[in-house]
C-alpha cells in the first residue's frame, strides 16, 4: 500500500505542475509575449554526424525527443503492470481493459460522424480517445478517503489500457512515408536489446545507448519516434537473475518518475498548450474540429467507458471492484473525458503538417475542463451520501 500511496502522490503532485505549465503558456501566448514565445519554439536544432543529420525545430525535439522519454516511462509502467501489479490477473484486467475499449471506440466514432464529409478533418479521430492519468488521478485525490482505494485503481487501469490503445493508434495511423533501411537498422538495435535482456545484463547504461541509436533509425523510418521509447521499456530486464530482490526496471522506473512528471510533461504542455485568443471567435469554437473533441470527451468517454463496462458485467465477463458502485464508476467515466497531454500529442500528430483554419487545441482544453468539473462535482455529491445511501442498487 505504501508504493501505491506513494504513486498516486507523484501523480497528483505531477498534474498541479502540469496545470501550471499549461496556464502559463495561454497567459503568455495572450499577452505580448506571445511572439517571443513562437520564435522559441520555432528555434531550429540539428544534429550532424557525417551524412546522417537530424534538424528540427524545438517544438518538435520536445515532441519527438522529451516525449519518447515519457513513452519509455509508459512502457516500463506497462510492462511491471503486466509481470506483477494489477494487470497480471486476467479478472482484475478485463472491466478496465472493457471500460479502455470502450472510451476509445465512442468517442472516435463521435468524432468521424460530426466530420465525416472532410478527409482532412477525420483524420483527427483519436484525438478524444485518450485520458490523461496524472490530471484525471489529480481530481479524482480531492476527494481523499471518501473514494475507495479500489476505485482509483481501477481509474489507473484504465489509463494503462487507454496508453496501450494510443501506442497502437500512432504506431498504426500516425506513422508515413516509411523507410525501409532505417527500419532494418531499428530491428537490429531491438534485436540487440533483447539478446542483452535474455543475457542477464543489468546495467542500464548498454540499454540506454543502443536504445538512443533505435530512436535515431525510428525516427528516420516514418514510425513515430516516441514507439521507440515503449519498445526500449519492453527490453528492460524485470528481474536480476543473480539478485532476486533487485529489479532495474523499478530501479529505472523510480528514477524517471520525477523527471517525466516535473520536467518532461510540464515542458511538453507549456510548449504544446499555448493558444492565441486574441482574434478568436464564436466560429473558432464552434468549428467541426474542436466541437467534435469537446464532444468526443466529454459525451463519448462517459458513455464508452459506461456501454461497455455494464456489458462486460451483464455478460458475466468481469465484475465490480470491491467498495465500488456504478455510481462510482459513472464518475470516473466522467474523468476519463480529460484527455489533455496525450489528446494535445495525438492532435499534433494528426494536424501538424496542414494548414488550418482551425485549432484542434481548443476543443480538448474545453473538453478537458468539462470532464474534470463534472467528474469531481459528481463523485462530491455521490461520495457524501454514500453514508446514507444503498449506491449497490
Amino acid at each position: 500500500m505504501q508504493a501505491i500511496r506513494k504513486f498516486f502522490q507523484s501523480e497528483i503532485a505531477g498534474g498541479l505542475v502540469l496545470a501550471a505549465a499549461a496556464i502559463l503558456a495561454m497567459i503568455i501566448a495572450n499577452t505580448p509575449l506571445y511572439d517571443h514565445y513562437h520564435h522559441l519554439l520555432e528555434i531550429s536544432i540539428g544534429v550532424h554526424v557525417d551524412d546522417f543529420v537530424i534538424d528540427k525545430h524545438a517544438l518538435h525535439w520536445i515532441n519527438d525527443g522529451l516525449m519518447a522519454i515519457f513513452f519509455f516511462l509508459v512502457g516500463l509502467e506497462l510492462k511491471r503492470e503486466m509481470l506483477v501489479g494489477e494487470l497480471s490477473e486476467v479478472r482484475k484486467v478485463i472491466l478496465p481493459a472493457l471500460a479502455a475499449v470502450g472510451g476509445m471506440v465512442v468517442p472516435g466514432l463521435i468524432y468521424a460522424a460530426m466530420n465525416w464529409g472532410n478527409p482532412d478533418y477525420l483524420n483527427g479521430w483519436a484525438i478524444p480517445a485518450a485520458t490523461d492519468i496524472a490530471f484525471a488521478l489529480g481530481v479524482i485525490s480531492l476527494l481523499g478517503n471518501r473514494v475507495p482505494a479500489s476505485l482509483k485503481i481501477f481509474l489507473a487501469s484504465i489509463a494503462i489500457f487507454d496508453d496501450i490503445g494510443a501506442i497502437l493508434i500512432i504506431a498504426f495511423f500516425y506513422s508515413h512515408g516509411l523507410s525501409f533501411s532505417a527500419l532494418g537498422i531499428a530491428a537490429v538495435a531491438l534485436a540487440i536489446l533483447f539478446v542483452l535482456n535474455r543475457l542477464n545484463v543489468t546495467r542500464i547504461t548498454p540499454y540506454i545507448l543502443i536504445g538512443i541509436v533505435m530512436w535515431a533509425a525510428v525516427l528516420k523510418s516514418g514510425i513515430h519516434a516516441t514507439i521507440a521509447g515503449v519498445l526500449l521499456a519492453l527490453c528492460i530486464p524485470m528481474w536480476d537473475k543473480d539478485d532476486e530482490e533487485h529489479s532495474p526496471l523499478e530501479d529505472l522506473e523510480h528514477d524517471l518518475q520525477d523527471a517525466v512528471a516535473f520536467v518532461i510533461l510540464p515542458i511538453f504542455a507549456f510548449a504544446n498548450a499555448g493558444i492565441n485568443l486574441t482574434d478568436a471567435g464564436i466560429g473558432d469554437l464552434v468549428h467541426p474540429v474542436p466541437m467534435a473533441i469537446t464532444a468526443g470527451l466529454f459525451l463519448g468517454k462517459p458513455i464508452g467507458v459506461m456501454l461497455f463496462s455494464w456489458i462486460g458485467v451483464k455478460l458475466g465477463l468481469a465484475s465490480i471492484p470491491k467498495g465500488v458502485t456504478w455510481h462510482h464508476i459513472f464518475g470516473v467515466s466522467l474523468l476519463c473525458g480529460i484527455g489533455f497531454t496525450m489528446s494535445l500529442f495525438i492532435g499534433g500528430l494528426a494536424f501538424g503538417g496542414i494548414e488550418k483554419a482551425f485549432d484542434e487545441r481548443l476543443g480538448i482544453i474545453i473538453g478537458s475542463l468539462l470532464s474534470g468539473i463534472a467528474g469531481y462535482i459528481y463523485l462530491n455529491i455521490i461520495t457524501k451520501k454514500s453514508k446514507h445511501l444503498d449506491l449497490t442498487k
